[in-house]
């Protein structure tokens, strides 16, 4: 269930059911809508906007079985978008389509506690005018992480941003990533099936969710393996799910170095990367109009190269 994907002005009615009887009710939104931060829900249930049984209660409020839980959704607030300066490299650009890579640090559209600085202030600085299927993401058709760099493929027409998130949506779009791991797969290759969805504890993270995540797909090989126990891999994703790369190598015990959220936090060397080394390096797609099969290709980043030859030199 997602909140956002509500019509403005709407309501969404739950009834308690036996096997949740008992539970705070903001542990029961958040169950119900993972993919909201337990803050917002509570500002929700704070602003009156969830009633229990038609009243107003706390979000420590313990439900009882059959008690109807209402939620109306507020109507979304216009954002005003400034075009500002950002710093990006442009791959490829035509009248259709904007090609770029990302550096680490740069969010890629505006969300809570970054409303400027943003990837998409920089694209409407360069592009003036992009379309947009969702508030606030204009020219936006997938995403990468602030701190992940690499290849993004921006629409700058309505039929390019319709005919590329059709392409997303049916998997017609190749990604592949280069990334340093701490700690290294058995083998030189394999393929992880594990859905991914909100972790149950840690709003933050994403993890593995057997029976609540959504499908998906990721596929890896080792380029080089290091004699410190890191490895330098290419992965491929079939799906592209919220930090997909980084929840499914972390199930291996094989983090992506420098990521602090999911253990790739190397403490026993000196080699500290202020980031995940994580970056988008190659993307092939059609061409939303000529139907052409157009690849990019994005080279590793200063910081990630650096530190691909540190290990070379040090550790092999």
């Amino acid at each position: 269930m997602d909140l956002e994907s509500a019509p403005s002005e709407s309501r969404i009615c739950i009834t308690v059911e036996k096997n949740v009887a008992g539970l705070r009710l903001d542990h029961f939104l958040t169950s119900k809508f993972p993919d909201q931060s337990r803050s917002s829900l509570n500002k929700l249930i704070g602003s009156c906007h969830v009633l229990v049984n038609g009243q107003h209660v706390k979000p420590g409020h313990r439900l009882r079985c059959a008690d109807t839980v209402s939620i109306v959704i507020p109507p979304p607030q216009p954002q005003v978008l400034v075009p500002e300066p950002v710093d990006f490299t442009v791959l490829h650009e035509d009248e259709q389509v904007l090609v770029i890579s990302k550096p680490a640090g740069v969010v890629v559209h505006p969300a809570g506690g970054h409303h400027c600085g943003t990837l998409v202030h920089g694209l409407l600085y360069r592009c003036t005018h992009l379309p947009a299927a969702a508030e606030g993401r204009p020219g936006i058709v997938h995403r990468l992480d602030k701190d992940t760099s690499g290849i993004m493929l921006v629409a700058k027409t309505e039929h390019a941003l319709r005919t590329l998130m059709a392409d997303f949506k049916a998997r017609k779009v190749s990604k592949t990533y280069h990334a340093l791991l701490l700690g290294c797969p058995r083998g030189d290759e394999g393929t992880i099936v594990a859905p991914v969805g909100r972790h149950p504890v840690d709003r933050k993270k994403m993890a593995i969710r057997p029976t609540q995540g959504k499908y998906a797909v990721t596929n890896w090989r080792i380029l080089e393996r290091f004699g410190n126990g890191w490895c330098f891999a290419e992965i491929g994703i079939e799906t592209g799910r919220t930090h997909q790369i980084r929840v499914h190598m972390a199930s291996m015990k094989a983090p992506v170095a420098g990521d602090l959220l999911y253990g790739g936090a190397d403490r026993s060397g000196f080699l500290r990367p202020r980031r995940q080394m994580l970056h988008a390096s190659i993307l092939c797609f059609n061409h939303p109009t000529t139907g052409a099969r157009l690849c990019m290709s994005s080279p590793l980043p200063e910081d990630m190269a650096s530190l691909l030859l540190q290990l070379r030199e040090i550790h092999q």
